[in-house]
């Protein structure tokens, strides 16, 4: 009975070792090798599209002064302040013949307290200047304009009753950028003024066409 017994326990023990040796990471080895790879994307910014805006400096207004009267005409000057005409379009966003240009006008002068003692925007001229310079030529100040009570210069005697040149450019595309202009500015009324506080009001308009 002896002899029965013993290679049954042998047969069982060899069992329990082979079934060990299959638990064993031992075969972690033969499993194949892994390749990262790198996955990149290159987002471009968001492109907003330029555009032509017109700002003007911070004021409280423009008052004139007496400057230049005589035997034929009271005189009264002052300086516009800093108008700055902005382009942040690219050249692939201005259309061919593109061109941009500020204008002014005046209101009535209207004395206070007296709504019926005007002065007519007629009498108001201005003389533009281009501050910023223009590397091409193709931005330019506007011409002078006189009162109807001529100045003696030659400009045009018609006053800022309708709309006037300040600045334009011929081709928006030759100088994209920056341009600053501002005028000097002269009420000259007839020597008979009424006397007073008179007030109007200069508005400048900015055109973009093509």
């Amino acid at each position: 009975m002896k002899i029965n017994r013993t290679p049954q326990i042998l047969a069982a023990s060899a069992l329990g070792l082979a079934l060990v040796g299959v638990a064993v990471p031992a075969m972690a080895a033969d499993d194949p090798p892994s390749d990262g790879i790198d996955v990149s994307v290159n987002i471009a910014p968001i492109r907003v599209p330029g555009e032509v805006s017109m700002t003007v400096a911070d004021n409280n207004g423009v008052t004139l002064t007496e400057n230049g009267s005589d035997a034929a005409a009271r005189q009264f000057t002052g300086t516009l302040p800093t108008v700055t005409v902005t382009d942040t379009r690219l050249p692939d966003e201005i259309p061919a013949g593109d061109f941009w240009a500020v204008v002014g006008q005046s209101s009535q002068f209207t004395a206070t307290g007296d709504p019926a003692k005007t002065i007519g925007p007629e009498y108001l001229g201005w003389a533009p200047r281009l501050l910023s310079g223009s590397s091409t030529g193709a931005v330019a100040a506007g011409e002078p304009v006189s009162s109807v009570v001529s100045d003696g210069t030659g400009a045009p005697a018609v006053g800022l009753q309708g709309q006037e040149l300040l600045v334009s450019t011929a081709d928006s595309a030759e100088e994209i950028g920056t341009h600053q202009v501002n005028a000097d500015l002269a009420l000259r009324t007839p020597a008979d003024v009424a006397a007073g506080e008179y007030h109007s009001t200069l508005t400048l308009s900015l055109f973009n066409q093509s």
